[in-house]
């Protein structure tokens, strides 16, 4: 949104609240009736929310509570009128003077134009256009504030919600971990383990053998098993945590990935600001990209992924688009697990996949 319209809706907001405040005055005793206190505060909740971009979660308040803030408003919904009405004041006169300089020579008040009443009107309309615009920015917070303070979640109410938050953010962590050892666990049973299986039993066949030529079959055989278990290995040492992302960067992890995965991967990374994200905020990135590119190639059928990683230095945003049959379930092992990353760093992570595809994955990370 363009500063100019958020000028224009903060202007239409205080307006209105001006209209609103006007109204409380007017039907006070209907305030009694809980249906209409409740009814009007959530409305002017709804107007703060909107024009004046206050962000207040709704919560359900009381007839008290509700009553307490319209009269509390009151005085800042006047006070905005006010100062709406000096400005429109001051816009007519400030098109009035020159209008009348221009027409007759004169304005409307027979001040005829010279340059001290013209250097004399331009600074006093200035600074008094800085003053009206200093008042309607303060009568602006003063109604964040009051919906905040009124219609808002209690304070004690919001802390103990975070600290829930902040246990069960530890609890996914620690599930996130776990799942993470049981994963590595089965990558190095199911695939090194076996490797170096092989190659012990090709070694010892070698050794037994009586056949010279057997013998090097053999051993050009185990020579073969050593460099799979060596290309498995690092494969599981990648997953666990690839080097690259350390140093040289999100970036250059990034394009590994793309490198190695089994279909072509469109990727687009920008990251503003002279700093680097955070390193776990970088690692829960680089996790989300190696999910999704891996659940596209092995479950999704896809034939095209496309990576946009965007960073402004203070959110860091993950989007991955496939082009396969959709249906991802959310509450997958590997998705779950990249939700409870993106969760740990207070962080959002959302799945949209129909069946039949695409298939959208994007976490936001903060980085502050």
């Amino acid at each position: 949104m363009t500063s100019g319209s958020t000028l224009v809706r903060a202007l239409a907001g205080l307006a209105l609240g001006t209209v609103t405040a006007v109204l409380t005055v007017l039907v006070a005793p209907a305030l009694l009736s809980a249906r209409v206190a409740t009814a009007s505060a959530e409305l002017e909740r709804r107007r703060v929310d909107a024009f004046l971009n206050a962000r207040i979660t709704p919560v359900g308040v009381d007839r008290r509570r509700a009553a307490a803030y319209l009269c509390a408003r009151v005085p800042a919904g006047l006070l905005g009128g006010v100062i709406l009405a000096l400005i429109a004041i001051g816009v007519v006169t400030a098109v009035r003077l020159p209008v009348g300089w221009w027409v007759t020579g004169r304005d409307l008040d027979h001040i005829p134009p010279s340059p001290a009443i013209i250097a004399y009107i331009a600074v006093t309309g200035i600074v008094l256009a800085f003053l009206a615009v200093q008042g309607l920015v303060g009568v602006a917070a003063m109604e964040r504030r009051l919906a905040a303070r009124f219609l808002g979640p209690d304070p004690l109410d919001a802390y103990r919600r975070r600290v829930a938050e902040l246990a069960a953010s530890r609890a996914e962590v620690v599930a996130a971990v776990d799942d993470e050892r049981r994963r590595i666990e089965r990558d190095l049973h199911d695939g090194v383990q076996q490797r170096l299986v092989a190659l012990g039993m090709l070694i010892g066949r070698a050794r037994r053998a009586d056949d010279p030529d057997r013998a090097r079959d053999l051993l050009r055989q185990a020579h073969d098993a050593s460099r799979l278990a060596l290309a498995d290995l690092r494969e599981t040492s990648w997953r666990v945590f690839p080097s690259a992302l350390d140093s040289e960067g999100l970036g250059s992890a990034l394009e590994a990935v793309a490198e190695r995965a089994p279909l072509p991967v469109d990727l687009d990374v920008r990251l503003d600001g002279p700093d680097r994200p955070p390193r776990e905020v970088e690692t829960a990135a680089y996790f989300v990209v190696c999910e999704a590119v891996t659940n596209a190639a092995k479950h999704a059928g896809a034939s095209r992924v496309a990576v946009r990683v965007a960073g402004d230095g203070r959110i860091l945003s993950v989007t991955i688009i496939d082009d396969g049959t959709g249906g991802a379930e959310p509450s997958g092992g590997g998705l779950r697990g990249l939700a409870r990353r993106a969760a740990a760093l207070d962080g959002t992570f959302r799945v949209v996949s129909p069946p039949g595809g695409p298939t959208e994955i994007t976490a936001e990370l903060p980085c502050g």
